[in-house]
């Protein structure tokens, strides 16, 4: 025999609370006595008197938080007004302190806004002479002065002054452009017969030199028609002498020593070597058609073997199309045989829902109608 596990006592504990709430719920409800509305009147009671426990509490609650907010407002008004009255005393003694220490005639900038400085200052002007009077300060103007009369006058005689002047200068001004003008016709006339006299001269040395150098130029030809006699003469010399040592020498000759390397006896100098002999190009020519043969044959091998792969590659479709074509009947008779079969099933189907209707279809009876109300729930 197994020992109870806590868990399985704890759920058969739990179990059996619940099996006694519900009789006891069944014993309060299903009595005709203790019902009155088909409802449960003391677990309403109880959650009544909850009910007026959480609202006195609350109540109380809310009368306490109104009493603590009243007495933190009272202290708030007395600081404010400790506040209002210390602001107020500041003010008054700042003040009282700007009355006694601060007058404002004590204070630097006090003649910029003293009300009475127009009439302690001066005049701005008392005489033409003051020396107050200057430029930037801009008191005394042209045309202002005392001696307005004499300084018209004297200005009139100096415009006149001026006047006659202008024209003594005018005056002189054209008999200088005058003098000028001659002095530059007489120094034109001077000048152009100088440039007649220097083009003439400059004429006579370039046909001069003219001549000079069609001498040094006739004699420069007949020397290089001489030097040239003798270059074509030298070069055919030279030619001849290279023909003659070109004739007897190895190039020629193809002599195939003079084209060997000092780098092995497989190199050879390209400048000097002639060509290969009959013998060097007989091997080449034998090797050149054994290469060709060779290709031949393999290109022969490699058509051989294409066409066996496309031989191949022909039944390997054929095969695949015949095999594509037996799975497709395969399939074809498998769908056959499943249409058969649901056809058969969904006859006995119908068969089999009709004799359930028929052997399941009954009447009510007073069994099914007494099971209702059996339980609280």
């Amino acid at each position: 025999m197994e020992a109870a596990q806590p868990k399985d006592l704890q759920q058969h504990f739990s179990q059996a609370r619940r099996r006694h709430a519900e009789l006891c719920r069944q014993k309060r409800i299903f009595n005709a006595r203790n019902r009155l509305i088909g409802g449960d009147t003391p677990a309403w009671n109880a959650q009544v008197r909850d009910q007026k426990i959480r609202e006195a509490t609350e109540k109380a609650r809310h009368e306490t938080f109104a009493a603590e907010m009243r007495q933190n407002d009272k202290i708030t008004c007395l600081l404010e007004a400790r506040e209002r009255r210390d602001r107020r005393n500041f003010c008054k003694a700042l003040c009282d302190f700007q009355q006694s220490f601060q007058r404002p005639e004590t204070r630097r900038e006090f003649d910029l806004s003293d009300p009475l400085a127009l009439k302690k200052d001066l005049p701005a002007r008392q005489s033409d002479n003051d020396v107050r009077n200057t430029i930037s300060g801009m008191q005394k103007f042209m045309g202002e002065d005392l001696n307005c009369q004499e300084r018209k006058r004297f200005q009139e005689e100096q415009n006149r002054e001026w006047s006659l002047q202008q024209q003594r200068e005018w005056r002189d001004a054209r008999a200088d452009q005058k003098c000028a003008e001659d002095l530059y016709a007489e120094t034109r006339l001077q000048f152009d017969a100088t440039a007649r006299h220097l083009q003439a001269l400059d004429g006579a040395s370039r046909r001069a030199v003219c001549a000079a150098v069609k001498e040094f130029n006739r004699s420069q030809a007949a020397e290089s028609a001489e030097r040239r006699i003798q270059e074509r003469k030298q070069e055919q010399e030279d030619n001849l002498a290279e023909i003659t040592n070109l004739l007897h020498g190895d190039l020629l000759s193809e002599n195939p020593q003079q084209a060997a390397s000092a780098l092995g006896p497989h190199r050879v100098v390209p400048g000097r070597w002639k060509g290969m002999s009959q013998e060097q190009l007989g091997q080449i020519r034998l090797a050149q058609k054994q290469q060709v043969q060779e290709k031949l044959r393999l290109q022969e091998e490699e058509r051989q073997r294409d066409r066996a792969w496309d031989l191949h590659r022909v039944q390997d479709a054929r095969e695949a199309l015949l095999l594509q074509r037996q799975q497709q009947r395969e399939q074809r008779e498998r769908r056959r045989a499943l249409d058969c079969s649901n056809l058969s099933l969904a006859q006995e189907q119908h068969l089999q829902k009709l004799s359930m209707k028929e052997a399941f279809t009954n009447y009510h009876t007073e069994d099914y109608f007494s099971q209702f109300n059996t339980v609280s729930r």
